[in-house]
């Protein structure tokens, strides 16, 4: 299993280098090019949502982006620091249903764009997971 942890600054012109280091894990993986697609969308959403957050709370430590990969997976984490939009323990469908008003559309995008989307918060942050299937790979 291969992971690579980036700390970005709470700034929106750093979310493009989270998105190509995501697109390049991708590829080396040899995710299929629409899912790649995707991956670059969500990263980005995801990264924004993050130092949007940030931005608002007035926080100055790192977003955190964790792209890890096994033999059946590609996972891309990122983590604010920021105070919980809400109750969001739970499947993030639960989020969206129960909070209509809720000010992280990015949160919907991404339901709406990744079939495997995982949001819990907890003390000194929230996580944003995404999972995208691999095929077997040719070694």
């Amino acid at each position: 299993m291969a992971t690579v942890e980036l700390r970005i600054p709470p700034q929106p012109v750093h979310v493009r280098t989270a998105r190509l280091v995501g697109v390049a894990a991708a590829r080396r993986t040899r995710l299929p090019d629409d899912l790649v697609d995707e991956l670059r969308l969500a990263v980005g959403e995801a990264c924004s949502r993050a130092v949007a957050l940030h931005s608002q709370q007035g926080l100055d430590g790192p977003v955190v982006v964790r792209i890890s990969d096994d033999e059946d997976r590609l996972v891309v984490e990122v983590i604010d620091l920021g105070p919980p939009p809400g109750s969001i323990d739970g499947p993030v469908h639960e989020l969206l249903r129960d909070s209509p008003g809720d000010p992280n559309v990015a949160l919907a995008f991404l339901a709406g764009l990744v079939e495997d989307v995982e949001v819990t918060s907890q003390e000194g942050g929230t996580s944003v997971r995404l999972t995208w299937p691999l095929l077997a790979r040719v070694r």
